[in-house]
């Protein structure tokens, strides 16, 4: 089991942006850039900024309806996800909704060669297991890389939505569960086989979050 990690990193200017990319690549393999949390008119500097770490990158442009800060109009989110795409992160994370009412998102981005990181979130609790396996289905339509994450008001809420590891199949799937009840996903979904966790560099930036130090930690306790 590798404890591969993503960084995510939420900076109101691309300065802090690009100092805080370079700080979480020295310890962790990629970092999620929420360039929602920017004044929209910076995000393309915040990406040239980036360049050099790109391919490093899963970027994002979340609106506040799906728990970011982006409070524009949904076409202009949309123009900045074509220029994210353009940017060629390793992956670009792209809400299921916003690819359903976009369709030319996905082939725009299988032109540009930039991966879709297809993803949807409950921000309220975790659904039956036969709702979160039609989810996970849907999704897979658009893309092998896809993230379901919900939130846990019980341990059997972390349990159902790792429960989709064993429907993954070739997919490459995040899935996980936010807040304390569901904690504990963040770390067991990487033996389950997700390809990385999310972390913070101190402050989390979702509910639950552990920080890379604390991973790296539990990692040192795991190799002994």
């Amino acid at each position: 089991m590798t404890y591969t990690t993503c960084v995510s990193i939420a900076e109101k200017t691309p300065g802090m942006l690009r100092r805080r990319l370079s700080s979480a690549l020295k310890k962790s393999r990629y970092a999620e850039l929420r360039l929602d949390a920017l004044p929209p008119s910076r995000i393309p500097d915040a990406l040239e900024l980036a360049d050099p770490d790109i391919g490093h990158t899963i970027c994002t442009v979340r609106s506040k309806s799906q728990g970011g800060f982006f409070s524009g109009p949904e076409q202009h989110r949309i123009d900045l996800l074509k220029t994210v795409i353009g940017h060629r992160p390793y992956l670009v994370d792209i809400e299921l909704d916003a690819i359903s009412a976009n369709p030319g998102l996905v082939n725009m981005a299988r032109r540009a060669g930039t991966r879709i990181l297809v993803s949807w979130h409950d921000f309220k609790k975790t659904p039956a297991t036969r709702t979160l396996v039609k989810k996970f289905e849907q999704m897979k339509q658009f893309s092998n890389h896809v993230k379901l994450v919900t939130t846990a008001n019980s341990i059997s809420d972390a349990s159902r939505i790792l429960s989709l590891y064993s429907k993954s199949d070739r997919t490459r799937l995040v899935a996980f569960a936010m807040g304390d009840p569901g904690r504990i996903s963040r770390i067991l979904c990487l033996y389950m086989g997700s390809p990385f966790t999310y972390v913070s560099l101190g402050k989390p930036v979702a509910p639950g979050q552990f920080s890379i130090d604390q991973v790296l930690r539990l990692k040192g306790i795991a190799s002994r």
